[in-house]
């Protein structure tokens, strides 16, 4: 621990006397030759804020090369697991899409992010520390996956395309397609992205007792999947003066079969899920400015339906075994206000209020077995100020929640509550993008539709099912955080969450039939370390003074990323173990400016993962990637080959029992990523020579929110 305390202090100095350099040396350039600067800003592949993390996608071949699921197991410090949910730095993550709430999860979540092409994907941000203007319901934290892009004053289009290939027992292949339009002018904008995914792939799992040392095979299962996603994005924002109004519509369609093989204790099948969902979201938003910049009023108006089917047929027997389906309706109301005014040095304001209603109705074979309805009614005030070298945040949000319904056979337990959420944060800079941030937060997570649903809508046999859990209640959050952060890419941080009434996955087993639901456990702690550090290679062939003097862009240069996080779970009569996750992410800099890129994932055993324990690493995996830009940056191609070493695969114990749940898809692929600007003419652009000013920044706006 001493040594890697002296390495960040190292980095830390070596960093701030690059960033001295640089600073100093673009001033000058600024001085000599300002009339031919162009401002461009680059993206960052890895940006720290003090309330979240971004990841760029669009320009990380590594990242975009599947699905985004896919991309974003391989983000650091972020778990994907299909037994326990996704989880950042001990945090569980509630889910939005264009800063939205998706409202879903579990499997219904997985198979919506297989669904949508990672090269469709402009940034993800995980936001660690919601303050008061994000929903109290958002728990933990939030990862926010960003689809939208900016429309600029001429006619732009994109087209993305990709191909992945296994070959674990047969030959399967995955596709995708896109084109992206977009246009804006001084009146309006508009912007319309559509395309589809194919994806085959197969899944091996086998659910084993092993009472009394005998291993008995209760389940064990081969199921071959294709997945047909096709979705459209639509947006249009009209102007006016000031003022601005947005229109968005997206719709998504997956399409999704299964063949299953099964066998087990007493049993053999032989049967096909189909799985049809289609969700549709509408959004309206009228953005009021004033003569004073700082000054903004936003209004917005959200409408959400997913629909979903699922049934499940016997080949064996020619039944119907489930047909289950569910229709879920999400209204939110939204207004924000905020205003710089002088606190301290300089400070902000913020407020706001919010109405959402949410109603969920589930059907088994036509009967309806769960009608489920919520309200909420929320306000929230926020002030942000600076003092000298601190930066303070203070806020509260009040929330009202009523929450009723019934199955076919009781009424839910109610839940009707009025309560409090503060958040606080105090901040250091030691210097431009040097900081130590500490926070606070007080947040409740509703469970989800998904959670609560009766339904099985996955696939179960004699001696596996799956249900929801109607009664589950509520859980409240205290969530604690500290962290120093540098230049966006090295950071070291611990955080604590106090959990409530903790909703979590669990897996029992009775007379060798096994139940997987959901339950609520009266208490949880999760203890989260994590830290992150850039090694450039040119340390070990320069030395550390050498690369001192260097003025580099730590995008561009060949470099190692080490990520290390340490998790305990602490539950209440329960003795657990730790596990800690590494990732080593490698890009070095290839002759004509091709980039080879290799990450590598990799989790210890026997740590406990609430209520499973870990008999092997569920996370292993290592992925090259090739990627190169041609001409003129309009055309960008990546090759990957994934999972090189087949190790990615799970195996969890569950504790109080003596299962062991394994499972392993054809997760080692090969493959490549194309994104192509399409060169358009416009004559629009060529009207207006002031659009393509060299002297100035190229404007672009916001065209979906």
């Amino acid at each position: 621990m001493k040594k890697l305390i002296v390495l960040f202090v190292i980095f830390f100095q070596g960093i701030n006397v690059v960033f001295a350099q640089q600073t100093e040396t673009k001033e000058k350039e600024k001085e000599v030759d300002l009339n031919e600067v162009v401002l461009v800003k680059k993206k960052k592949a890895i940006e720290q804020k003090p309330d979240r993390t971004i990841f760029d996608f669009e320009s990380q071949a590594h990242l975009n090369s599947g699905s985004v699921l896919e991309g974003l197991k391989k983000l650091p410090g972020l778990i994907v697991s299909d037994v326990a949910g996704m989880m950042y730095q001990g945090k569980q993550l509630d889910v939005f899409l264009d800063g939205r709430p998706l409202n879903i999860s579990s499997n219904d979540l997985n198979a919506f992010l297989e669904g949508m092409p990672a090269n469709s994907i402009e940034k993800v941000e995980i936001i660690t520390q919601p303050g008061a203007e994000f929903p109290a319901t958002s728990g933990g934290a939030i990862i926010n996956v960003i689809t939208s892009r900016r429309a600029k004053s001429y006619l732009s289009a994109t087209y993305s395309s990709g191909a992945n290939f296994t070959n674990y027992d047969k030959f399967r292949a995955r596709f995708n397609n896109s084109l992206m339009l977009s246009s804006k002018n001084k009146y309006f904008g508009w912007q319309l992205n559509v395309g589809q995914n194919y994806r085959e792939s197969a899944l091996w799992s086998t659910v084993t007792n092993r009472v009394n040392n005998t291993n008995t095979i209760l389940s064990d299962t081969e199921a071959d999947r294709i997945g047909r996603s096709t979705f459209a994005k639509s947006a249009m924002t009209i102007d006016f003066k000031r003022d601005r109004l947005l229109f968005n519509y997206d719709v998504n369609y997956n399409n999704n079969d299964s063949y299953v093989l099964g066998s087990g204790l007493g049993f053999q099948t032989n049967d096909f899920s189909k799985n049809k969902n289609i969700r549709q979201d509408a959004v309206a938003t009228y953005q009021k400015r004033f003569d004073a910049i700082d000054k903004k009023l936003d209004f917005k108006f959200n409408f959400i339906r997913n629909n979903n089917d699922f049934n499940l047929d016997s080949r064996f027997m020619n039944v119907n075994v489930l047909d289950n389906s569910s229709v879920q309706d999400y209204f939110n109301f939204k207004a924000d206000y905020s205003e710089e005014i002088k606190i301290l040095d300089e400070g902000k304001i913020s407020v706001g209020t919010l109405y959402d209603n949410l109603s969920f109705e589930t059907k088994q074979d036509g009967t309806t077995n769960l009608d489920y309805t919520r309200r909420t009614a929320a306000t929230y005030l926020e002030f942000q100020s600076s003092y000298k070298s601190f930066d303070f945040i203070l806020g509260g949000r009040a929330e009202d929640y009523s929450i009723k319904g019934k199955t076919d056979t009781n009424d839910l337990t109610p839940f009707n509550q009025f309560r409090f959420f503060p958040n606080a944060s105090v901040q250091y800079n030691f210097a431009p993008q040097i900081y130590f941030n500490v926070n606070y937060n007080k947040k409740i997570n509703l469970p989800s539709t998904s959670s609560l649903n009766p339904n099985n809508t996955n696939y179960q046999n004699p001696n596996v099912n799956y249900s929801g859990n109607p009664q589950l209640q509520p859980t409240i959050f205290d969530n604690f955080g500290m962290k120093i952060s540098a230049f966006d890419y090295a950071f070291i941080g611990y955080s604590i969450s106090s959990a409530k009434n903790q909703v979590i996955n669990r897996v029992l087993e009775n007379s060798n039939v096994v139940s997987n639901t959901s339950i609520n456990v009266p208490e949880l702690k999760i203890h989260n370390f994590n830290v992150g550090l850039p090694i450039p290679y040119m340390l070990f062939t320069k030395g550390l003074k050498e690369t001192m003097k260097f003025d580099f862009n730590p995008d561009k240069i060949n470099f190692l990323y080490a990520y290390a996080g340490y998790q305990i779970h602490q539950i209440p009569d329960l003795d657990t173990k730790g596990f800690w996750i590494f990732n080593l992410m490698s890009q070095i800099v290839l002759p004509k400016d091709i980039k080879f890129i290799t990450n590598y994932n990799y989790s210890t055993t026997k740590g406990n993962y609430y209520y499973f324990v870990a008999e092997e690493s569920f996370s292993h995996s290592l992925d090259v990637t090739l990627s190169k830009k041609f001409l003129n940056d309009k055309l960008s191609i990546s090759i990957n080959f994934d999972d090189i070493l087949n190790t990615n695969k799970q195996g969890f114990g569950s504790s109080g029992t003596d299962l062991l749940l394994q499972s392993k898809s054809d997760t080692r692929r090969f493959g490549f990523t194309l994104n192509y600007k399409i060169p358009t003419k416009n004559k629009l652009a060529k009207e207006d020579p002031n659009m393509l000013n060299k002297n100035k920044k190229e404007e672009s706006d916001p065209v979906l929110n």
